[in-house]
């Protein structure tokens, strides 16, 4: 009886240490891609929790020039005064004014209309309830909605038309209205994150 117990199950119980050391190894080591895989996929918001600022002397433009859209008029111009300085909203657009003509230029943090444009999007990311419309994003403030730069990690699942694509660091991003766009998948469907805020200078 005693060779039985040795024979069979002295080694039964070896292989049943040695399996549930193996098992206990692959756990660790599924452990640790997870965490590898995690760290991956929050790469970009990991950079801060609000806003990433990065100045515009490190953003590199495939394009060396942009073209410059004017008008020589603004019928139904709403006046839009930012820290001492009148701008003008039409069209859905910004300008502001220069040799008697209108420039488009990108709306600046704290321009506050009314009425959003057509075919604004809701978007929320943590506590913040954003709406998107053609590349801008706004908060509702006192029944107007103001212009802000929205949190790293916002994704968005479009980009304007005329988004520009530049390179920091090696990378490439796409930019729209001074926001960096890195373009991602969102359960198999293309989206854009929000990585970081150009700082003009």
């Amino acid at each position: 009886m005693k060779t039985f117990i040795k024979a069979y199950i002295l080694p039964a119980l070896f292989l049943v240490a040695l399996t549930t050391q193996v098992s206990a190894q692959v756990t660790r080591r599924n452990s640790k891609e997870k965490t590898v895989k995690t760290t991956t996929t929050k790469r970009t918001v990991a950079n801060n929790n609000k806003t990433r600022r990065v100045s515009s002397t490190k953003v590199t433009y495939r394009k060396p020039t942009r073209k410059v859209v004017s008008v020589r008029s603004l019928p139904k111009r709403t006046v839009i005064t930012h820290r001492g300085q009148n701008y003008y909203y039409a069209n859905n657009k910004y300008y502001m004014q220069s040799r008697g003509r209108y420039i488009v230029i990108a709306p600046k943090v704290g321009f506050r209309i009314k009425v959003l444009p057509p075919n604004y999007r809701r978007v929320i990311f943590n506590t913040a309830n954003y709406y998107v419309a053609q590349g801008v994003f706004y908060v509702e403030i006192n029944n107007e909605y103001e212009v802000v730069d929205p949190e790293v990690g916002t994704v968005v699942y479009e980009l304007p038309e005329d988004y520009e694509k530049v390179t920091i660091d090696g990378q490439t991003y796409y930019e729209y209205s001074n926001i960096l766009y890195e373009k991602v998948q969102v359960d198999g469907t293309r989206a854009y994150e929000v990585v970081g805020i150009i700082d003009m200078e």
